[in-house]
């Protein structure tokens, strides 16, 4: 990117932002990607790392990160992700070169086993003229021998008449094993000792410190802007904060992986789904565990509590907060499936991706016939409609992949649903949805599990179809579900009801 390139998109960003009217999509799309974003050399563990103090700032507050390296000096690049005619990324900022330090290891609390740091400020980083969106910052050393990410979210101001793009930034930390512990296992490598709360004042360990950003959600990110949506920009920490965000947004896309939820984030996205606000699930296991957040020394809200079956030894419930395990379980259920239609189901599975309903209007452009099936897009987990949990109705199956999880046989199921409020919801019943859409075969990005251009054609070409009717308010009401339950899974409770 040219310097007055660079210039060009600083100043009309800069002027969006302060007009107040979000972000240009288009425009700011427009401008040169810069495909030189990616880490190419990671370098040895712990030469350069870091963290932000919030996971979040609208456009214009500061940041303070929080950075080791055994170098000398470091820089810190500012990419934020999108589309940028495939590049995936444009260079916003880059600082001088900024003296090194090296910070103390993980601190362990002896009582939940959550790793966290005491690292002292290392730069100020002033986010004015920034636009709004999802961006990681690049830390490289001085010798250029070491990279690492720091994600971090502009996020906007309103989301009226806009499709909003969730970052899952409690998921990432859950499964953000940095100091040797995460929610699910801790130094015997077991679930005993795993840590029972985990701190956002550490870096990410997985994936050259994006924590899941890249692969269950930058995908999507790329195809909504390549779209040229309306868009807004938001974490689900946010959403738990603010009770009015969604009050007028057109849509909400959950990525992914989207599993940790509070209970005020639930509470907020339910109430804007029901005042007509389309809902897209473009993974599984969505809204699975039920988490609180609670101030670290440094900032509020910094510590994700989950104590998932331990939850009466947490000192909030015993206080009188929700039981931080997962929604469906007592002492407080409320499983999953009222919010979303589909209730997650298994893992792990590896499965083909079955179609079931190929004249649907979401399905129109693929080409798929009933029957077609797409190899390793079921996984690793997978949702169903199942009806012994609570399912709004009407709601349609699209696609009915038969599975086999820990040896028990079930179905992973893609619905479409409907609501008295006009909203429509679509969900994959895939984790690997969002991967897929990045696998085009020879010649391209190939994903995981060897996902193939034909699933990448199907997702890309369904995800546009979901996004572009949902940046319509209420789609359901202009494209109401037709249920078809009973064809799946038989006349048990199939009475039209809603929830």
């Amino acid at each position: 990117m040219t310097a007055a390139g660079a210039a060009a998109g600083l100043e009309q960003a800069s002027d969006l932002v302060q007009r107040g009217c979000g972000l240009d999509v288009k425009a700011e799309n427009a401008l040169p990607g810069s495909p030189d974003w990616r880490i190419t050399r990671a370098g040895p563990a712990r030469a350069v790392e870091g963290f932000a103090d919030r996971v979040s700032v609208c456009p214009g507050e500061s940041i303070a990160l929080r950075v080791s390296t055994t170098s000398a000096f470091y820089t810190v690049s500012a990419y934020r992700m999108g589309w940028y005619g495939g590049a995936r990324a444009r260079l916003i900022w880059k600082s001088t070169a900024l003296p090194g330090v090296r910070q103390p290891p993980a601190r362990i609390d002896p009582v939940t086993r959550m790793a966290h740091t005491e690292w002292e400020p290392t730069a100020q980083v002033d986010t004015s003229g920034w636009p709004e969106g999802c961006y990681l910052l690049r830390l490289d050393t001085q010798d250029g021998k070491a990279q690492r990410y720091v994600p971090l979210t502009l996020r906007s101001s309103s989301s009226a008449g806009r499709t909003v793009l969730v970052n899952a930034v409690a998921t990432w930390q859950a499964y953000n094993r940095w100091g040797g512990a995460d929610l699910y296992r801790g130094s015997t490598g077991k679930s005993g000792s795993r840590s029972l709360q985990v701190s956002f004042d550490r870096p990410y360990a997985n994936r050259k410190g994006a924590g899941q950003f890249l692969v269950f959600e930058a995908p999507v990110i790329a195809l909504a802007e390549r779209l040229g949506l309306p868009l807004a920009y938001t974490t689900g920490l946010d959403l738990a904060r603010d009770p009015d965000f969604l009050r007028e947004a057109a849509a909400m896309v959950s990525p992914g992986h989207d599993e940790y939820w509070s209970p005020e984030q639930r509470l907020h996205v339910t109430r804007a789904r029901d005042a007509g606000m389309n809902l897209a699930v473009l993974g599984a296991n969505c809204c699975y565990r039920r988490i609180r957040f609670e101030a670290s020394p440094a900032a509020p809200d910094r510590i994700v509590v989950c104590y998932k079956n331990d939850y009466a030894k947490d000192p909030g419930f015993r206080q009188g907060s929700a039981p931080t395990n997962d929604f469906r379980r007592p002492p407080a259920p409320d499983p999953e499936s009222s919010l979303l239609g589909v209730i997650y189901a298994g893992y792990p599975v590896d499965a083909p991706y079955v179609v079931s309903h190929p004249d649907h209007w979401l399905l129109a452009g693929t080409g798929a016939r009933a029957g077609d099936s797409f190899p390793h897009l079921v996984g690793i987990e997978f949702d169903r409609v199942n009806l012994s949990f609570p399912t709004p109705r009407p709601i349609e199956v699209l696609a009915h992949s038969p599975v086999v999880c820990k040896g028990r046989p079930s179905y992973a199921d893609t619905a479409y649903l409907s609501l008295p409020g006009g909203a429509a919801v679509f969900a994959t019943g895939t984790m690997r949805w969002v991967e897929a859409l990045d696998a085009s075969g020879p010649g391209g990005r190939k994903a995981n599990h060897g996902l193939d251009a034909r699933a990448g054609h199907f997702t890309r070409t369904v995800t546009a179809n979901v996004l572009q009717a949902f940046a319509r308010r209420a789609a359901g009401r202009a494209k109401p579900a037709q249920d078809n339950v009973a064809a799946h899974y038989g006349d048990t409770h199939a009475s039209i009801t809603h929830s």
